[in-house]
């Protein structure tokens, strides 16, 4: 019931940006997400699964990107709620923020063993394709992400926009943002250096 790090980096970026940017993130996510359910279908998950040093590198990759994030977010505050008040252009571009969500995403390790230890649970041996079959759990997932996390991102975004009149409350916004990112950084990291 605990939101992880997508929900929690999804509610960020929408208070921080708004609705559009939190989507954007959703959808760099949920892309991650299925190239991770894909790399599952191909038969690279259980080594994963098996492989503590590489789950433990893709989990510091990921909690240190997202302590950069936050940071990023905490040192630019000020100017980014000032711009925020002035004109919509001044957000990140869409690319980029469909790349965040997608490294986010794709740095989630616990994804990729939920989908090793869960997916073959679903699959029928007599009905053909197994890797079709999971991919097909993967794209049935990631969808279900999309949805489920472009909601939150949507109420965060809604948020943002009707406390948007003051820049002071922007600043503070993105402060609590930025430290959402970096605390859920720490948990991550220290999550994987004491596993």
């Amino acid at each position: 019931m605990v939101p992880g790090p997508s929900v929690l980096f999804t509610l960020a970026r929408g208070v921080a940006w708004g609705r559009a940017v939190a989507v954007l993130t959703v959808l760099g996510n949920s892309i991650g997400t299925l190239l991770l359910s894909l790399v599952v279908a191909v038969g690279l998950g259980p080594l994963l699964a098996h492989s503590k040093t590489l789950s433990v590198v893709l989990q510091l990759a990921g909690g240190c990107y997202l302590l950069w994030l936050g940071y990023d977010a905490l040192r630019h505050r000020h100017a980014h709620a000032q711009a925020m008040t002035q004109r919509e252009d001044t957000r990140p571009a869409n690319v980029h923020v469909v790349r965040q969500g997608f490294t986010v995403g794709v740095l989630n390790p616990k994804s990729l063993i939920f989908f090793a230890a869960v997916f073959p649970h679903f699959v029928d041996r007599t009905k053909g394709n197994v890797t079709l079959q999971l991919v097909i759990f993967g794209c049935i997932f990631s969808v279900m992400a999309f949805c489920s996390d472009g909601t939150w991102g949507l109420i965060a975004g809604t948020a943002r926009e009707w406390l948007s009149d003051s820049p002071g409350r922007l600043v503070v916004l993105r402060t609590i943002g930025g430290c959402v990112m970096c605390a859920l950084g720490v948990l991550i990291v220290t999550s994987a250096i004491l596993t």
